[in-house]
């Protein structure tokens, strides 16, 4: 792996998903009026299409710098979910269990434990399903399965991986200013932290499943799976995002425990 860091990568990532929110950034400050039945919709479809940014900048940059040939062999490297059982386990146990613990926690200190947003348990497998390939884990094609590789080896395994979580959070900015996205009440310093913990969970969860990158994909859908389950946010502004700062500093935490766990360098 050459350590020049391709920044088309960036450039396309960030462009292809900030020009696709924009509009509803403008719609948002209310700059631009839409009709107010079609909004949520749009909106939803919009975010939708601007989290494949780093799956476009992904492939653009292999086919402009490596060969259009390249392309292929790289999305083949997704089909694998072969991955070890520890893998499995660390991703369904541990993010179920943070999750977990940020929504019963706040409930000794007087906050209500938030009712579940799914209609039903029975629901959670397809919504799953979607979450890993279209709610936030097809980031993880560019994310992980391209430019965390990059980073690790011209930075180092920790300052890689902390370069990414503050790219990845900032990369997500526009969604503050978007109505009808659930960032608007997330604080976005408790964000930050968690993009970094996960960050350093994703990097171990790759090295975990022996390099398949289908598992960041599994493993970033399967966190934003369980936030309706046990929720983390009040629907509300202007308060105090208690059970959120719990999960995103269980990340953090979670993450650093992982990231030490590595005995051996990345490139091996």
């Amino acid at each position: 792996m050459e350590k020049q860091i391709p920044l088309r990568f960036f450039a396309i990532t960030f462009l292809w998903s900030w020009l696709l929110w924009f509009p509803f950034v403008l719609i948002g400050l209310g700059v631009v009026q839409m009709n107010n039945d079609l909004r949520p919709y749009l909106t939803m479809a919009a975010i939708i299409l601007g989290a494949f940014g780093p799956a476009v900048g992904a492939l653009y940059s292999i086919k402009t710098l490596q060969g259009k040939s390249d392309v292929k062999p790289f999305l083949k490297t997704f089909l694998s979910i072969n991955f070890r059982w520890k893998t499995w386990v660390s991703i369904i146990g541990v993010l179920g269990f943070a999750n977990f613990l940020a929504w019963y926690l706040p409930g000794f200190f007087g906050y209500e434990r938030l009712p579940m947003l799914l209609p039903t348990i029975f629901v959670f497998p397809i919504y799953w399903l979607l979450m890993i390939l279209f709610g936030g884990g097809q980031e993880e094609i560019g994310w992980r399965g391209y430019i965390m590789p990059y980073l690790e080896s011209k930075y180092g395994l920790w300052y890689g991986n902390i370069v990414l979580g503050i790219v990845w959070a900032l990369w997500h900015a526009p969604l503050w200013f978007i109505t009808d996205a659930f960032q608007t009440y997330m604080p976005f310093s408790a964000f930050l932290i968690g993009c970094i913990g996960l960050s350093f969970f994703l990097s171990w969860v790759v090295k975990s499943s022996n390099h398949k990158p289908m598992s960041a994909l599994v493993a970033h859908g399967t966190s934003n799976a369980f936030m309706p389950v046990f929720p983390s946010l009040v629907m509300a502004t202007g308060v105090f995002q208690l059970h959120f700062w719990i999960l995103e500093i269980l990340m953090l935490g979670i993450g650093i425990v992982t990231l030490l766990s590595i005995n051996k360098p990345v490139d091996s």
